[in-house]
Formats: structure tokens, sequence, C-alpha cells
């Protein structure tokens, strides 16, 4: 699966989703299954973030500073048995897994429920009652709107960041670019405001705000979408599901970030191991897919590091998304150094 619009990414990556449970209470058989084929001893315990909603926790242990790894969609902590407990030979290790997904709660797939905030929110929930000082949070992938979150509304509540493959639209709005699903949240949000109660001058300052930022930005998404459809195969449309529901609160829970105000190792795959995919395709057309790669999401990369112009940011070529596992010593050996540098 590949970092490009929220939307398209997810869409890409149903078909890989755990079943949902429908209790809150108790694990799905996916999540069941997982547990009993886990690769890494660690302890589970499940911790209450808000009202009916508990959050698996994994601790590997250990006896550094504590580190939090953060699955991304889809993926629950179990995601990490590999890597974890190499990092428990120098932090103590913590995983969490998010609302929605495996032997975690799944409250009603409403934006509310998934919002950047909302699952920011459980995760220094997590922090809390764990009672962890300042710890490194590290996130893959989606796991960077936790990460963003956190580090522009409470940065003083951990000593770094670390992104893995996660820096992307979700946890850094680039608004030359923009992104459809961020920009759509938007608008919605902008339409959800103005209502006849508004007050005048207010409604004045969010119709301009509507006409010159945030309609164009979502037109021109859009354009660039249909262009991106059209020039591809059309998957069929995944099934609506417990899976596809979650799915779409998160997409229609994201919020805009910019600059964090932590330290931040940002490790990237670019371009990315095309994966199986690679095997049906000629030389030219894998060249194509790659230079493809290289411009959207190095564009994307650039951004980020010029946002976060503190921020240490590692390149890795031909990595899979899932950088902690094709990578697995560059990405120790980084978020080791890294950590050495944190107060």
């Amino acid at each position: 699966m590949y970092p490009f619009s929220a939307i398209l990414a997810a869409a890409l990556m149903l078909s890989a989703l755990p079943s949902l449970s429908q209790s809150s209470a108790s694990p799905s058989p996916a999540a069941t299954s997982q547990a009993n084929t886990d690769s890494s001893p660690h302890k589970i315990q499940f911790i209450n973030v808000d009202k009916d909603v508990k959050l698996e926790v994994l601790d590997w242990g250990g006896t550094g500073r504590p580190m939090v790894l953060l699955a991304g969609l889809g993926p629950t902590a179990h995601d990490f048995d590999k890597i974890a407990p190499k990092l428990a030979t120098t932090f103590h290790v913590y995983g969490i897994t998010r609302r929605g997904f495996g032997a975690s709660s799944v409250p009603p797939p409403v934006p509310a429920n998934y919002s950047a905030q909302r699952l920011g929110e459980d995760v220094l929930a997590v922090m809390h009652q764990l009672k962890l000082q300042k710890p490194i949070l590290a996130g893959h992938s989606l796991a960077g709107e936790e990460l963003s979150y956190i580090g522009t509304t409470h940065p003083e509540q951990v000593a770094g960041l670390i992104y893995l493959d996660a820096g992307y639209s979700y946890a850094y709005y680039d608004a030359v670019r923009g992104d459809q699903s961020v920009d759509a949240v938007q608008v919605q949000h902008d339409i959800d405001q103005l209502t006849p109660f508004l007050a005048a001058a207010d409604a004045r300052k969010l119709i301009s705000q509507m006409l010159t930022t945030d309609l164009p930005a979502l037109q021109r998404d859009l354009e660039d979408t249909r262009k991106q459809l059209d020039s591809m195969p059309q998957p069929p449309a995944p099934p609506d599901s417990p899976e596809t529901q979650v799915v779409s609160a998160i997409i229609h829970g994201l919020a805009k970030f910019s600059t964090v105000h932590c330290p931040v190792l940002a490790i990237f795959a670019l371009p990315h191991d095309l994966g199986p995919a690679a095997a049906s395709l000629n030389p030219q057309q894998r060249a194509a897919a790659e230079a493809e790669d290289v411009d959207t999401n190095g564009a994307q990369i650039a951004a980020f590091e010029k946002g976060n112009p503190n921020a240490k940011v590692i390149v890795l070529p031909h990595a899979n998304h899932a950088v902690f596992n094709s990578n697995e010593a560059d990405v120790l050996k980084a978020m080791t150094e890294f950590a050495g540098t944190l107060k």
C-alpha cells in the first residue's frame, strides 16, 4: 500500500483489513488469530480511554525511556512484534491498537468517534493511565495523524516523535499541493458553520475564506483525482462493511496539521518497494511507477521537511511502506541515535 491521498490509500488497503468485532468487549476472530500467532512475548492489557472504549495495549518490557508504537490504518500493535523486542533492549516498549481495530473497542463509525483529535486523545489517555513521563512516540503510516495532533497541541507531553513513513497529508498538510480528503473535510466544516445564526461579520469572513481558499483547493483536488482515475484500472468498489465504515469515519475526521513543536525523526521510503505488483510490470512500467512515486511523494517529503525545519529526515530508497520491517537495521539505528539526542 502506498501513501497517496487518504481516500485512495484507504481503498487500496480495505481488502487487507481484519474483520472488526461488533462487540466492544470481545476481540474479533482476526484479532484472536493474530494473538495466537504472535512472534514475540509481551503482556496485554486493556485501558479505558473514553466512555465504553478500551484499547489493547501491548507491553514488550525493557527498562529504558518509554517508547510507544502506533500502528498504521488497519494493522494493530501486533504489527511491531518483530522489531519491538529489539527496541526493548534500549527502551521500555509499548504498543497501542487504535480504536476500531483488532481487539480494541469499536465505537459507532461516526467522525466524532474517529477524528484526529479523538484518536490523539486516546494515545494521551493511555500515556496518562500508564504514568509514562515524556515517552517517545513512534507511528507508522496513518499514525502520523496522532503524532502530529500531539506534537501540535501537547508537545510538552512527549520527548520526541518518530514518523515511520508517516509524514503524509494526514500528518502534514501542504497548502501548495492540497489533499482531497483533508480539503473535503475543511469544506464540510465550513458548510456546517455557515448557519442562519452565524453573525454577519463572521459569515462574511467564512464565505470569503471558502471562495478564495477552501473551495478552489477542493476543486483542484477533484480535477487531479479525476485524471488519476481516468488513467488507472478501476478496482471494484469495497463492500459496505464495519471495516469500511470505520475507515470512512477516520477519513471524515482528518485535520490540517503544520509544524510540530517537539523533536522529530521522519523516516520515509522513496521510491517505495513495489512489492508483488512489480512482477507484472515490464522495465518501462516499473520505471514509470517509481518516477510517479518520487514525483508525488517526494514533493510531500520536501514539504514536510520545509515545514519542520528542525526535523531529522531520512529517506530509504526502495524500502517498503512498513520501513521498520524492510529496513529494520536502518530504522533501529536511526531511532536509537535520535533518542540519544533527546532530553
